[in-house]
């Protein structure tokens, strides 16, 4: 089903929508939270999560991309959720490995200094300016949570050379940022 019939179910308050959106999504949606949260429990639970929330939200809203609205949804349930677990001190996932990668560059105290979406303008215009396989290894590493090894596959490269692009592009991006007036 096309994702305009299945926002207009939404919009019609046609249960239908939850199930035409899980068969469709529901692979995309466990992804993006196991990539976060590496329990498979958990993550189906996100996916119920995102569904429920995604029935409340439609309408009003209505996303014109329906994949990315729910990744979005998910993807910060799941954070929501790894930050509670973190605090326990429970889950170590791809999400902290690529946290840590992060750490030198976007810390707490400079999250904290700065307006985050002044930093997430000044992230955006850097990736602006690198290659499209590094812009897309950057976010499908940081934002997505893909292993090293999902991106040399998807990019037909080896994980060598993945690591190599993300080392080069969190250095370039530090210096943009250093210039930027960002103090990292």
């Amino acid at each position: 089903m096309q994702d305009e019939t299945i926002v207009e179910l939404f919009w019609q308050r046609d249960e239908t929508a939850l199930s035409e959106t899980e068969q469709k999504y529901q692979s995309y949606l466990s992804k993006v939270a196991y990539s976060i949260l590496a329990d498979f429990e958990d993550a189906r639970e996100i996916v119920n999560e995102t569904l429920l929330r995604a029935w409340n939200s439609i309408p009003p809203q209505r996303p014109g991309l329906l994949r990315t609205y729910l990744g979005k949804i998910a993807r910060e349930l799941s954070i929501d959720r790894y930050r509670l677990a973190h605090r326990k001190k429970r889950v170590a996932s791809e999400f902290t490995v690529s946290l840590d990668e992060l750490g030198d560059i976007v810390n707490e105290k400079s999250e904290a200094d700065f307006d985050r979406s002044l930093l997430g303008e000044a992230i955006d215009r850097y990736l602006k300016t690198v290659s499209y396989d590094a812009r897309t290894a950057f976010v499908q590493r940081y934002y997505f949570a893909d292993t090293v090894r999902e991106i040399a596959v998807r990019q037909g490269s080896t994980e060598q050379r993945v690591k190599s692009m993300l080392f080069r592009t969190r250095q370039g991006l530090r210096e943009y940022l250093e210039k930027e007036g960002f103090d990292i």
